[in-house]
């Protein structure tokens, strides 16, 4: 027997990887696609190519497996248990003298591996990614050059301008100019070129026009002004993408960072609250794997057999799991605002836990809630 356990766990174990990574796969396709959609309008503003849009909806990635990671454990773990319970599998690992606590070792290793998964893109790959995201979606701003070098297309590279380019050569010289600067309604002004060309100074990007006109209406397009040129240089590094911040997000930062700012000012310790509170969100964000393992298996492995009593447990534990989860999230703005609330942060999944664990004890039985369940009382015997 004591040769038995081991095959037994480690047979457990796989049965519970399979499931979790499967959730876990498809819940991050399905929010990886929604989060994506929001750098879609600057990749096509911007005139970026497709491996720049595949590269930013990666850096994406750890910020979303800390979400999801607890979450697809959760769901995974129900599944195989329950899988293993209408098998009939677990009756005959108990008749053999498998406990309830030799189970929950396969699924606390289970809950440990993706708890380290989880630290490691909360601490390291999330902050990375988002700090070169960041810098990749300012020089993109930036370089409003890339914008508009699309011929045959109207491109729209800040709010308010529009430029076409009709022809771009080999040699990097410009056919046919139209630069469209809508930014005051009121006097639209319109610059037509046969040539030109972009250069890149000290001051930004300089767009060069060779022989053209410059248009502009005012008094809502009754009065038209037409002033003839021979070069015209137009800045268009104003509709950059603007100074890059002062200092990093949270979400940037690595942890030691969210600890020990360098903040050069910070009345009332505002910014400070607000790092530590998401430290410390980032270092609970484990605990909650291991609760929502524990969870799971006080679902499938406590309580009556029946087909009804068991979907309630089972959507009592999911209901219950995510009650925590939505807590812990809640604690965040709260403790951002007060810090003494960071305890809080850690003690919402350790008793999610301390739940589960009197709840497998049968501390949490029908017959320690009776008051809640009268029993019908008999009717008086009538009198003969």
């Amino acid at each position: 027997m004591r040769t038995a356990m081991p095959r037994l766990s480690k047979y457990v174990l796989r049965q519970l990887m399979g499931p979790v990574a499967l959730f876990a796969f498809l819940l991050t396709l399905v929010v990886w696609l929604s989060q994506s959609l929001r750098l879609l309008d600057l990749i096509i503003n911007r005139g970026q190519s497709a491996p720049t849009f595949v590269y930013l909806t990666l850096l994406l990635l750890p910020s979303l497996l800390v979400i999801i990671l607890p979450i697809a454990f959760l769901a995974g773990t129900l599944y195989a248990l329950h899988r293993l319970t209408t098998d009939s599998e677990l009756v005959v690992m108990w008749s053999s003298g498998y406990s309830r606590m030799q189970l929950a070792w396969p699924v606390m290793a289970a809950a440990a591996l993706v708890a380290v998964l989880t630290y490691l893109c909360s601490l390291y790959l999330m902050p990375l990614g988002q700090r070169l995201m960041h810098d990749k979606v300012y020089d993109i701003r930036a370089d409003i050059g890339a914008a508009v070098l699309n011929e045959g297309q109207f491109n729209t590279p800040a709010e308010g301008l529009t430029v076409f380019i009709r022809e771009l050569s080999s040699d990097g010289r410009i056919h046919g100019i139209l630069v469209h600067d809508n930014r005051n309604p009121h006097r639209p002004v319109t610059y037509i070129a046969q040539s030109g060309e972009l250069a890149q100074t000290a001051d930004g990007p300089r767009l060069i026009m060779l022989a053209g006109t410059i248009e502009q209406s005012g008094d809502a397009g009754k009065n038209l002004s037409v002033l003839k040129f021979q070069r015209y240089v137009f800045d268009i590094n104003q509709f950059s993408g603007g100074q890059r911040q002062a200092q990093r997000d949270a979400d940037e930062r690595f942890l030691q960072e969210l600890l020990w700012p360098d903040l050069k000012s910070d009345p009332g310790n505002h910014i400070r609250n607000i790092y530590l509170a998401d430290a410390n969100n980032r270092l609970s964000a484990g605990l909650y794997c291991f609760a929502f393992g524990l969870i799971a298996l006080a679902a499938v492995t406590r309580g009556r057999r029946g087909r009804g009593a068991y979907a309630l447990r089972l959507t009592v534990a999911s209901l219950a799991a995510a009650a925590l989860r939505i807590a812990g999230y809640g604690l965040v703005g709260m403790s951002s605002r007060r810090p003494e609330l960071n305890v809080l942060l850690y003690l919402v999944p350790i008793l999610g836990s301390a739940g589960a664990i009197a709840d497998m004890a049968g501390l949490f039985s029908r017959r320690h809630f009776a008051f809640l369940f009268p029993q019908s009382q008999p009717l008086p015997e009538r009198a003969a």
